[in-house]
């Protein structure tokens, strides 16, 4: 049975739910606590980049099984004002709200497999993977 979990993301008490969906599916898949803290920190960062740039967005949270491998997948998306340039945007340092430059980078650091899509005017999607070892 396939298992998906999508969060709305409207106000800044939505980043806290999708934080907890991503805990409880990591932990029902048997991610260890250190991967917990990594996957909860990176939608932490997804879930707020939408609050704050998009205004509104979804999360989906899903589990993952290929092959003999485990893991967990994560796709935000928003129809926000999208990036300009994302080659400048995962420079670590770079920020356009004043933060510390690190989130986006920080994201794929953070997980094994990380994707970014977007265009000026229509949105963007993050796709981020975690795999169980």
């Amino acid at each position: 049975m396939e298992e998906i979990k999508e969060v709305s993301i409207k106000s800044s008490e939505d980043i806290i739910l999708a934080r907890q969906a991503a805990r409880e599916m990591a932990k029902r898949l048997g991610f260890g606590l250190a991967d917990q803290t990594r996957i909860t920190t990176a939608v932490s960062e997804l879930s707020r980049n939408i609050y704050l740039f998009a205004g509104t967005g979804r999360l989906v949270i899903k589990a993952l099984s290929q092959s003999n491998r485990k893991g967990m997948e994560i796709v935000a998306e928003d129809r926000g004002p999208g990036i300009p340039d994302i080659e400048l945007a995962m420079q670590d340092g770079y920020s356009t709200n004043k933060s510390l430059g690190q989130g986006l980078p920080g994201t794929k650091r953070l997980m094994d497999e990380f994707e970014i899509k977007s265009e000026v005017g229509k949105g963007t999607a993050v796709t981020i993977r975690r795999w169980l070892r």
